[in-house]
């Protein structure tokens, strides 16, 4: 396991390059364990974050492998970080432990995914309504966490921008880092992210020693670069852009400068990964919102969308892939 330092050991290595330091955002069913190791292969981040899965669920004996399956990762993918949602102090603090105990090298609180069914259980964004339960929520996450870090992800408020006051309730608790997605919960993805107030965050945050992370409308690293250094954070968090390209965090390949042959080889293997790590766990449907994006921008990549959003298995797209070989 990584020296629980890395945090710490990434941030002054990127700081000495005058750059961020570059995340996986988790997204569910994109960054699944098939798709992880792909990006760890061929476009490695600083971190990784796993999908995010629910502390209520992973306390239930009944319910806890359905989870588990979510939590599988590769030595190659460190650092690793688990991702958790949850607004019961004590099945987090649970959660934590059985995290802690999977040899992740931190965990992560969600505090702002916008989904209504968990925002109804007080959860991800949710949670932003109740400061002191989130307070309580962090300190239970650390307590069963150990010496494992324990870092936040969220959004500037729920209805409207709360910065000012809800950043310094979650830097009481010294998380190790806070990444800040630059919207309310209201806003959704409806406006573009608001990179002043992520700004502000990283003014408020200045001194207390937990690292911000800047996270919204960052397509590449070039971007990224651009974003940390107008703002002040210490890194950056990409989601949307790793769709179709597990190259995104590679310095020395672009995939625009790829031939189609090389995209198409590196789709089929992710499929395969995918059949081989989730099949009979999670529908092979999930793989079809990754083939558009692999393939788009190029002569017939209409035709062979059609096709591959037929596909029942990584044999059903290798036929097709050959083809175009």
């Amino acid at each position: 396991m990584e020296n629980y330092n890395f945090w710490t050991k990434i941030a002054k290595s990127s700081k000495s390059d005058n750059k961020p330091f570059f995340c996986l955002a988790p997204m569910a069913d994109v960054t699944d364990p098939a798709y992880r190791r792909i990006i760890a292969k061929y476009g490695k981040p600083d971190i990784m974050w796993t999908e995010m899965v629910s502390c209520d669920g992973m306390v239930h004996e009944e319910a806890k492998h359905k989870f588990l399956k979510d939590l599988v990762y590769s030595e190659e993918e460190r650092p690793i970080i688990a991702q958790i949602f949850g607004s019961n102090p004590d099945n987090c603090r649970k959660t934590a432990k059985i995290i802690s105990e999977l040899g992740f090298d931190g965990i992560d609180i969600n505090m702002g995914c916008p989904d209504k069914n968990i925002n109804k259980q007080g959860a991800g964004a949710g949670i932003i309504r109740t400061p002191t339960l989130a307070k309580e929520v962090i300190l239970a996450t650390k307590e069963g966490a150990g010496k494992m870090p324990v870092s936040v992800k969220t959004r500037i408020g729920y209805s409207k921008n709360e910065i000012e006051t809800w950043l310094p309730d979650l830097l009481e608790t010294k998380p190790v880092a806070i990444t800040i997605h630059g919207r309310t919960r209201k806003e959704m993805s409806k406006v573009p992210t608001h990179w002043d107030i992520i700004k502000r965050g990283a003014e408020i945050a200045q001194g207390s020693g937990v690292f911000v992370i800047g996270n919204g409308d960052v397509k590449n690293t070039e971007e990224g670069i651009n974003r940390a250094q107008e703002s002040g954070v210490d890194g950056i968090m990409i989601g949307r852009g790793i769709f179709g390209n597990p190259w995104l965090f590679n310095n020395k390949i672009k995939k625009e400068d790829l031939p189609l042959s090389e995209i198409l080889k590196v789709m089929l293997e992710h499929s395969t990964l995918f059949e081989e790590l989730l099949g009979g766990k999670k529908s092979f449907l999930v793989m079809r919102k990754h083939f558009g994006s692999y393939i788009g921008g190029f002569p017939g990549a209409r035709e062979l969308r059609i096709k591959l959003m037929k596909t029942e298995s990584a044999k059903d797209v290798e036929n097709i892939v050959k083809q175009y070989l």
